[in-house]
């Protein structure tokens, strides 16, 4: 797209366009991440409502300042004015705000409150943070999933190879955005998060979801997320939990309901293998022959 705007208006143009072409390039880097739900669209088009809203506010209020330095200064002519106690100016930078804030105010409560509301859902996960990974557990509950997934348990460490991290080989695409195993949901449900810790604080933090909560040691908070898109995406904890703050990912894979019920059956199936292997084990003495045979 540059080479062909280069072709047309020639170096000259181009120059002046280049801030607005590297923003349309890659905007990610300059904005929010692109938005997957309901809740993360209005968070992002009340982002770009109340920075238009400043930006007005500031070339309104710099504007007026440089245009009375330099068009009513001294050396031009001008002398100040004596004036106090003027009513109606003190009305109108009193009640211009006020509605200011009042049409700013009003969409950020409606989102806040889309935010919070995780009654109804579709299926339920208990999320889990520890030093330094992720656990979850598909809870058994009300909703359209019930007993697709219940009782699938899972941890998700990172995944990226040791070379990288140290330095000792090239940087993948997903540096240090990448897990062993995703937490993996369908498209198109509500899902609600009961998130906690179990060791210190941590946050489970999806920007293309909207969701940031976090997760408190002794304590259940809940969120929730409903993806409109299949696909997978990735976040990262958001709180300072110690030295390896950096290497607990998150990632979510959100695939069609029969993909998701297809490996809820295959977890299921693994879970219930190695519970009879580990039995059949216990039993046995722990020779690992038992095992064997049940396998």
């Amino acid at each position: 797209m540059i080479k062909t705007l280069f072709q047309k208006i020639g170096a000259g143009g181009l120059t002046m366009l280049v801030p607005a072409l590297v923003w349309a390039e890659d905007k990610a880097k300059w904005n929010l991440q692109e938005p997957h739900t309901l809740v993360a669209r209005e968070m992002y088009d009340l982002h770009t409502i109340v920075l238009v809203i400043c930006l007005v506010i500031f070339v309104g209020v710099f504007g007026a300042m440089f245009y009375s330095v330099i068009y009513h200064r001294k050396s031009a002519g001008h002398k100040a004015a004596h004036f106090h106690e003027n009513t109606t100016v003190e009305i109108l930078w009193t009640v211009i705000p006020f509605f200011i804030l009042i049409g700013m105010a009003w969409p950020a409560t409606q989102t806040v409150l889309a935010m919070r509301d995780a009654s109804s859902p579709d299926m339920t996960i208990k999320v889990t943070g520890y030093q330094w990974k992720w656990g979850y557990e598909y809870l058994k509950g009300e909703g359209d999933l019930t007993g697709v997934a219940d009782g699938v348990q899972l941890y998700s460490v990172l995944k990226t190879p040791y070379d990288q991290i140290y330095g000792n080989a090239p940087k993948g695409e997903n540096y240090l955005l990448e897990v062993d195993n995703p937490l993996v949901v369908p498209v198109g449900k509500k899902v609600r998060l009961l998130i906690t810790a179990g060791d210190v604080l941590h946050s489970w933090y999806m920007p293309a979801f909207g969701v940031k909560q976090d997760a408190v040691p002794g304590f259940i908070r809940d969120t929730w997320f409903k993806v409109d898109k299949p696909g997978t995406y990735r976040g990262q904890c958001a709180e300072l939990c110690g030295k390896e703050h950096g290497f607990m990912p998150i990632v979510v894979e959100v695939v069609s309901a029969q993909d998701f019920a297809d490996w809820a059956a295959k977890r299921k199936t693994a879970s219930g293998v190695n519970a009879a292997t580990a039995t059949v084990a216990a039993a046995g003495g722990g020779d690992g022959k038992a095992a064997k045979a049940a396998q």
